[in-house]
Protein backbone atom coordinates (compact mmCIF):
# COMPACT_ATOMS: atom_id res chain seq x y z
CA UNK A 1 0.00 0.00 0.00
CA UNK A 2 1.47 3.45 -0.78
CA UNK A 3 2.04 6.00 2.49
CA UNK A 4 -1.28 7.27 3.18
CA UNK A 5 -1.22 11.43 2.73
CA UNK A 6 -2.77 11.47 6.73
CA UNK A 7 -1.76 11.22 9.99
CA UNK A 8 -5.27 11.16 12.05
CA UNK A 9 -8.87 9.75 11.17
CA UNK A 10 -11.61 9.34 12.58
CA UNK A 11 -13.44 6.01 12.43
CA UNK A 12 -17.40 6.21 12.85
CA UNK A 13 -19.15 2.54 13.56
CA UNK A 14 -17.32 -0.21 15.43
CA UNK A 15 -18.84 -3.10 13.32
CA UNK A 16 -16.47 -5.33 11.13
CA UNK A 17 -15.59 -2.65 8.36
CA UNK A 18 -14.79 0.14 10.77
CA UNK A 19 -13.00 -2.19 13.19
CA UNK A 20 -10.91 -3.55 9.77
CA UNK A 21 -10.77 -0.14 8.74
CA UNK A 22 -9.36 1.41 12.43
CA UNK A 23 -7.18 -1.36 12.47
CA UNK A 24 -5.61 -0.85 8.86
CA UNK A 25 -4.69 2.89 9.20
CA UNK A 26 -3.54 2.46 13.04
CA UNK A 27 -1.36 -0.15 11.14
CA UNK A 28 0.01 2.66 8.93
CA UNK A 29 1.32 5.08 11.59
CA UNK A 30 -2.05 6.86 12.09
CA UNK A 31 -3.67 8.15 15.20
CA UNK A 32 -7.45 6.77 15.24
CA UNK A 33 -10.31 8.07 17.40
CA UNK A 34 -13.10 4.69 17.06
CA UNK A 35 -16.97 6.11 17.79
CA UNK A 36 -19.38 3.88 17.99
CA UNK A 37 -23.14 4.35 19.22
CA UNK A 38 -22.99 1.14 21.38
CA UNK A 39 -20.68 -0.58 23.38
CA UNK A 40 -17.59 -2.40 22.36
CA UNK A 41 -19.56 -5.79 21.86
CA UNK A 42 -20.72 -4.54 18.93
CA UNK A 43 -24.04 -4.78 20.50
CA UNK A 44 -26.49 -3.59 17.21
CA UNK A 45 -23.84 -4.67 14.71
CA UNK A 46 -25.40 -6.73 12.00
CA UNK A 47 -21.72 -8.24 12.14
CA UNK A 48 -22.56 -9.69 15.41
CA UNK A 49 -25.58 -11.85 14.34
CA UNK A 50 -23.82 -12.89 10.87
CA UNK A 51 -22.77 -16.75 10.26
CA UNK A 52 -19.73 -15.35 8.94
CA UNK A 53 -19.56 -17.90 5.61
CA UNK A 54 -16.99 -17.24 3.03
CA UNK A 55 -18.59 -18.43 -0.43
CA UNK A 56 -18.41 -16.55 -3.41
CA UNK A 57 -19.50 -19.02 -5.05
CA UNK A 58 -22.53 -20.47 -3.42
CA UNK A 59 -23.56 -16.58 -2.82
CA UNK A 60 -23.45 -16.16 -6.48
CA UNK A 61 -27.43 -17.43 -6.47
CA UNK A 62 -27.83 -14.09 -5.34
CA UNK A 63 -24.32 -11.73 -6.00
CA UNK A 64 -23.18 -10.35 -9.24
CA UNK A 65 -19.90 -11.53 -10.68
CA UNK A 66 -18.16 -8.14 -8.69
CA UNK A 67 -19.63 -9.83 -5.13
CA UNK A 68 -17.87 -12.91 -6.31
CA UNK A 69 -14.69 -11.62 -7.65
CA UNK A 70 -13.95 -9.53 -4.17
CA UNK A 71 -15.18 -12.45 -2.11
CA UNK A 72 -12.47 -14.62 -3.73
CA UNK A 73 -9.99 -12.45 -3.26
CA UNK A 74 -11.21 -12.06 0.43
CA UNK A 75 -10.76 -15.68 0.80
CA UNK A 76 -6.87 -15.50 0.23
CA UNK A 77 -6.64 -12.22 2.34
CA UNK A 78 -8.50 -13.69 5.41
CA UNK A 79 -5.58 -16.15 6.70
CA UNK A 80 -2.89 -12.91 6.21
CA UNK A 81 -5.32 -11.23 8.98
CA UNK A 82 -6.03 -12.94 11.14
CA UNK A 83 -2.27 -14.29 11.41
CA UNK A 84 -1.84 -10.43 13.01
CA UNK A 85 -4.08 -11.09 15.74
CA UNK A 86 -3.03 -12.02 18.53
CA UNK A 87 -6.18 -13.85 19.98
CA UNK A 88 -6.90 -17.16 18.03
CA UNK A 89 -9.99 -16.89 15.59
CA UNK A 90 -11.31 -20.24 14.61
CA UNK A 91 -11.28 -20.39 10.53
CA UNK A 92 -11.79 -22.75 7.73
CA UNK A 93 -11.44 -23.65 4.02
CA UNK A 94 -12.76 -27.38 3.94
CA UNK A 95 -16.14 -25.95 1.23
CA UNK A 96 -19.49 -26.01 1.49
CA UNK A 97 -22.25 -28.58 0.55
CA UNK A 98 -25.30 -27.55 -1.15
CA UNK A 99 -28.30 -30.38 -0.85
CA UNK A 100 -31.31 -30.52 -1.17
CA UNK A 101 -34.95 -32.94 -1.09
CA UNK A 102 -36.69 -34.40 -3.98
CA UNK A 103 -39.60 -32.06 -4.11
CA UNK A 104 -36.69 -29.15 -4.58
CA UNK A 105 -34.95 -30.93 -7.32
CA UNK A 106 -35.90 -28.30 -10.07
CA UNK A 107 -35.03 -25.58 -7.98
CA UNK A 108 -31.64 -27.43 -7.40
CA UNK A 109 -30.95 -27.58 -11.20
CA UNK A 110 -31.60 -24.38 -11.54
CA UNK A 111 -29.04 -23.41 -9.13
CA UNK A 112 -26.45 -25.74 -10.39
CA UNK A 113 -27.02 -23.70 -13.61
CA UNK A 114 -25.84 -20.69 -11.86
CA UNK A 115 -22.93 -21.80 -10.05
CA UNK A 116 -22.12 -23.39 -13.61
CA UNK A 117 -22.63 -19.44 -15.51
CA UNK A 118 -20.50 -18.13 -12.39
CA UNK A 119 -17.83 -20.39 -12.63
CA UNK A 120 -17.49 -19.40 -16.66
CA UNK A 121 -17.38 -15.61 -15.85
CA UNK A 122 -15.07 -16.05 -12.41
CA UNK A 123 -12.86 -18.69 -13.89
CA UNK A 124 -10.32 -18.35 -10.78
CA UNK A 125 -12.93 -20.55 -8.53
CA UNK A 126 -12.64 -23.80 -7.62
CA UNK A 127 -14.88 -25.34 -10.13
CA UNK A 128 -18.40 -27.18 -8.67
CA UNK A 129 -18.23 -30.58 -8.04
CA UNK A 130 -21.73 -33.23 -8.29
CA UNK A 131 -21.97 -35.31 -5.62
CA UNK A 132 -23.94 -38.36 -5.24
CA UNK A 133 -24.11 -40.25 -1.53
CA UNK A 134 -21.38 -41.98 -1.26
CA UNK A 135 -19.37 -38.51 -1.87
CA UNK A 136 -21.72 -36.83 0.74
CA UNK A 137 -20.80 -39.57 2.98
CA UNK A 138 -17.25 -39.32 2.13
CA UNK A 139 -17.64 -35.21 3.07
CA UNK A 140 -19.73 -35.43 6.49
CA UNK A 141 -20.59 -39.28 7.57
CA UNK A 142 -24.12 -38.19 9.46
CA UNK A 143 -25.60 -36.83 6.16
CA UNK A 144 -24.81 -39.63 3.51
CA UNK A 145 -28.04 -41.80 4.19
CA UNK A 146 -30.18 -39.09 3.80
CA UNK A 147 -29.46 -37.64 0.67
CA UNK A 148 -29.05 -39.14 -2.87
CA UNK A 149 -27.17 -36.35 -4.28
CA UNK A 150 -25.84 -32.82 -3.76
CA UNK A 151 -22.68 -30.29 -5.48
CA UNK A 152 -20.18 -29.52 -3.23
CA UNK A 153 -17.89 -26.52 -3.75
CA UNK A 154 -14.41 -26.80 -3.07
CA UNK A 155 -12.21 -23.85 -0.89
CA UNK A 156 -14.87 -21.56 0.38
CA UNK A 157 -14.71 -21.37 4.02
CA UNK A 158 -16.21 -19.38 7.26
CA UNK A 159 -15.02 -18.03 10.52
CA UNK A 160 -16.12 -17.52 14.05
CA UNK A 161 -17.62 -13.80 13.81
CA UNK A 162 -17.80 -12.67 17.76
CA UNK A 163 -14.40 -14.29 19.00
CA UNK A 164 -13.17 -12.42 15.24
CA UNK A 165 -15.05 -8.88 16.25
CA UNK A 166 -13.46 -9.31 20.09
CA UNK A 167 -9.98 -10.10 18.28
CA UNK A 168 -9.96 -6.98 16.71
CA UNK A 169 -11.30 -5.46 19.32
CA UNK A 170 -8.21 -6.55 21.62
CA UNK A 171 -6.23 -5.78 18.99
CA UNK A 172 -7.37 -2.03 18.44
CA UNK A 173 -7.55 -1.87 22.88
CA UNK A 174 -3.62 -2.99 22.46
CA UNK A 175 -2.31 -0.14 19.69
CA UNK A 176 -1.39 3.22 22.08
CA UNK A 177 -2.38 5.18 18.94
CA UNK A 178 -5.91 4.12 18.85
CA UNK A 179 -8.51 5.52 21.06
CA UNK A 180 -12.13 3.71 21.56
CA UNK A 181 -15.39 5.75 21.93
CA UNK A 182 -17.92 3.28 23.19
CA UNK A 183 -21.20 4.91 23.53
CA UNK A 184 -20.33 8.13 21.71
CA UNK A 185 -22.70 8.38 18.33
CA UNK A 186 -21.09 10.62 15.79
CA UNK A 187 -22.09 11.57 12.18
CA UNK A 188 -19.63 12.88 9.24
CA UNK A 189 -21.22 16.32 10.02
CA UNK A 190 -19.47 16.76 13.90
CA UNK A 191 -16.04 16.65 11.72
CA UNK A 192 -14.29 19.66 10.04
CA UNK A 193 -11.32 17.34 8.80
CA UNK A 194 -7.82 19.33 8.36
CA UNK A 195 -5.30 18.37 5.27
CA UNK A 196 -3.87 15.90 8.07
CA UNK A 197 -6.86 14.35 8.92
CA UNK A 198 -9.54 11.93 7.36
CA UNK A 199 -13.22 10.77 8.17
CA UNK A 200 -14.33 6.91 7.54
CA UNK A 201 -17.91 6.61 7.57
CA UNK A 202 -18.60 2.81 8.42
CA UNK A 203 -21.62 3.12 10.21
CA UNK A 204 -24.45 0.91 7.95
CA UNK A 205 -27.89 1.94 8.50
CA UNK A 206 -26.23 4.72 11.35
CA UNK A 207 -25.54 6.62 8.06
CA UNK A 208 -29.13 6.73 6.38
CA UNK A 209 -29.19 10.77 6.90
CA UNK A 210 -26.04 11.04 5.15
CA UNK A 211 -26.84 8.45 2.45
CA UNK A 212 -30.56 8.11 2.17
CA UNK A 213 -30.54 4.70 -0.33
CA UNK A 214 -29.45 2.57 1.96
CA UNK A 215 -32.03 0.45 3.35
CA UNK A 216 -32.24 -2.67 5.95
CA UNK A 217 -33.10 -6.24 4.86
CA UNK A 218 -33.70 -8.15 7.54
CA UNK A 219 -32.71 -11.75 8.53
CA UNK A 220 -33.44 -13.97 11.71
CA UNK A 221 -30.56 -16.70 13.00
CA UNK A 222 -31.20 -19.18 15.33
CA UNK A 223 -27.95 -20.19 17.51
CA UNK A 224 -28.12 -23.86 18.75
CA UNK A 225 -25.94 -26.04 21.04
CA UNK A 226 -26.18 -29.83 18.94
CA UNK A 227 -23.33 -31.83 19.80
CA UNK A 228 -25.08 -34.77 18.67
CA UNK A 229 -24.83 -33.22 15.35
CA UNK A 230 -21.60 -34.44 13.59
CA UNK A 231 -21.96 -31.74 10.76
CA UNK A 232 -17.84 -30.07 10.07
CA UNK A 233 -18.52 -27.54 7.11
CA UNK A 234 -21.20 -25.09 6.42
CA UNK A 235 -24.06 -27.24 4.72
CA UNK A 236 -26.90 -25.00 2.50
CA UNK A 237 -30.69 -26.43 1.45
CA UNK A 238 -31.77 -25.35 -1.20
CA UNK A 239 -35.31 -23.96 -0.35
CA UNK A 240 -38.16 -23.02 -2.51
CA UNK A 241 -38.06 -19.29 -0.53
CA UNK A 242 -34.76 -18.52 0.77
CA UNK A 243 -31.33 -20.24 0.72
CA UNK A 244 -30.82 -21.87 3.95
CA UNK A 245 -27.67 -22.43 5.61
CA UNK A 246 -26.36 -24.67 8.62
CA UNK A 247 -23.22 -23.01 9.57
CA UNK A 248 -20.94 -25.20 12.41
CA UNK A 249 -18.92 -23.23 14.98
CA UNK A 250 -16.11 -24.61 17.59
CA UNK A 251 -17.86 -26.42 20.39
CA UNK A 252 -20.82 -27.95 19.26
CA UNK A 253 -22.17 -24.20 18.30
CA UNK A 254 -24.33 -24.01 14.74
CA UNK A 255 -25.64 -21.02 12.93
CA UNK A 256 -28.85 -21.73 11.00
CA UNK A 257 -30.29 -18.79 8.92
CA UNK A 258 -31.35 -16.64 7.10
CA UNK A 259 -34.49 -15.37 6.28
CA UNK A 260 -34.14 -12.43 3.90
CA UNK A 261 -37.22 -9.52 4.20
CA UNK A 262 -37.00 -6.60 2.76
CA UNK A 263 -37.70 -4.48 6.13
CA UNK A 264 -35.94 -2.56 8.46
CA UNK A 265 -38.11 -4.11 11.45
CA UNK A 266 -35.60 -5.01 14.30
CA UNK A 267 -38.37 -6.86 16.44
CA UNK A 268 -38.18 -10.32 17.23
CA UNK A 269 -38.11 -13.06 15.22
CA UNK A 270 -41.50 -14.18 13.85
CA UNK A 271 -42.83 -17.92 14.89
CA UNK A 272 -43.25 -18.81 11.05
CA UNK A 273 -39.73 -18.26 10.26
CA UNK A 274 -38.44 -19.56 13.60
CA UNK A 275 -40.48 -22.92 12.98
CA UNK A 276 -39.34 -22.99 9.42
CA UNK A 277 -35.31 -22.55 9.89
CA UNK A 278 -35.73 -25.16 12.91
CA UNK A 279 -37.27 -27.85 10.92
CA UNK A 280 -35.38 -27.31 8.06
CA UNK A 281 -32.27 -28.26 10.25
CA UNK A 282 -34.20 -31.10 11.30
CA UNK A 283 -35.14 -32.32 8.15
CA UNK A 284 -31.40 -31.90 7.22
CA UNK A 285 -30.02 -33.99 10.72
CA UNK A 286 -32.43 -35.27 12.97
CA UNK A 287 -30.27 -34.72 16.00
CA UNK A 288 -31.02 -30.88 15.90
CA UNK A 289 -34.16 -31.94 17.86
CA UNK A 290 -32.53 -32.30 20.88
CA UNK A 291 -30.60 -29.45 20.39
CA UNK A 292 -30.72 -26.48 22.67
CA UNK A 293 -31.52 -22.81 21.14
CA UNK A 294 -29.18 -20.69 22.27
CA UNK A 295 -30.12 -17.28 20.53
CA UNK A 296 -33.12 -16.64 18.10
CA UNK A 297 -31.82 -13.48 16.43
CA UNK A 298 -32.66 -10.59 14.21
CA UNK A 299 -30.58 -7.92 12.24
CA UNK A 300 -31.03 -5.65 9.49
CA UNK A 301 -28.14 -5.35 6.68
CA UNK A 302 -27.23 -2.27 5.37
CA UNK A 303 -27.99 -2.46 1.55
CA UNK A 304 -28.00 -0.52 -1.28
CA UNK A 305 -30.56 0.18 -4.00
CA UNK A 306 -28.69 -2.55 -6.44
CA UNK A 307 -27.47 -4.13 -3.12
CA UNK A 308 -23.66 -3.88 -3.88
CA UNK A 309 -21.50 -2.13 -1.56
CA UNK A 310 -19.99 1.25 -2.37
CA UNK A 311 -16.76 3.50 -1.06
CA UNK A 312 -17.78 7.36 -1.86
CA UNK A 313 -16.42 10.62 -1.07
CA UNK A 314 -19.25 12.89 -0.36
CA UNK A 315 -17.04 15.94 0.23
CA UNK A 316 -13.29 16.37 0.71
CA UNK A 317 -11.28 14.26 3.38
CA UNK A 318 -14.57 12.50 4.26
CA UNK A 319 -14.52 8.57 3.22
CA UNK A 320 -18.07 6.52 3.12
CA UNK A 321 -18.17 2.59 3.00
CA UNK A 322 -21.82 0.82 3.26
CA UNK A 323 -23.90 -1.48 1.57
CA UNK A 324 -22.27 -4.61 2.36
CA UNK A 325 -25.27 -6.65 2.12
CA UNK A 326 -25.40 -10.50 3.80
CA UNK A 327 -22.04 -10.52 2.57
CA UNK A 328 -20.07 -8.21 5.32
CA UNK A 329 -17.75 -11.58 6.32
CA UNK A 330 -17.03 -12.69 2.36
CA UNK A 331 -16.04 -9.04 1.10
CA UNK A 332 -14.10 -6.49 4.21
CA UNK A 333 -10.76 -7.73 3.06
CA UNK A 334 -11.77 -6.66 -0.40
CA UNK A 335 -13.74 -3.34 1.08
CA UNK A 336 -10.60 -2.44 3.10
CA UNK A 337 -7.79 -3.10 0.43
CA UNK A 338 -10.08 -0.65 -2.15
CA UNK A 339 -10.87 1.82 0.81
CA UNK A 340 -7.01 2.17 1.98
CA UNK A 341 -5.97 2.63 -1.91
CA UNK A 342 -8.67 5.25 -2.36
CA UNK A 343 -7.85 6.89 0.77
CA UNK A 344 -3.01 6.68 -0.41
CA UNK A 345 -4.10 7.56 -3.71
CA UNK A 346 -7.93 8.73 -5.12
CA UNK A 347 -8.52 5.96 -6.80
CA UNK A 348 -8.75 1.87 -6.39
CA UNK A 349 -6.47 -0.24 -9.36
CA UNK A 350 -8.39 -3.30 -7.21
CA UNK A 351 -11.79 -1.89 -7.34
CA UNK A 352 -11.40 -1.68 -11.89
CA UNK A 353 -9.64 -5.38 -11.42
CA UNK A 354 -13.02 -6.82 -9.42
CA UNK A 355 -15.73 -4.85 -11.05
CA UNK A 356 -17.13 -2.47 -8.46
CA UNK A 357 -17.64 0.96 -9.51
CA UNK A 358 -15.87 3.50 -7.54
CA UNK A 359 -17.70 6.58 -6.70
CA UNK A 360 -14.43 8.55 -5.28
CA UNK A 361 -14.60 12.33 -6.61
CA UNK A 362 -14.76 14.99 -4.37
Amino acid sequence: MSALPFDAAAVLGAGLMGRLMALGLARAGCQVDVFDTAGPEADGAAARVAAAMLAPLAESAVAPASVVRMGHHALGRWPALLATLDTPVFFQREGTLVLWHRQDAAEAARLARVLECTGQQVPALPAMQRVDADRIAALEPALGTRFAQGLFLPEEGQLDNRALLGALRAALEAMPNVRLHWQDARSPEDFSPEPHERVIDCRGLGARPQWPAVRGVRGEVVRVHAPEVAITRPVRLVHPRYPLYIAPKPEGVFVIGATEIESADLSPASVRSTLELLSAAYAVHSGFAEARILEIATQCRPTLPDNLPAIRQPRPRVLQINGLYRHGFMIAPAMLDMALEVLATGHSALAERLGLPMETAA
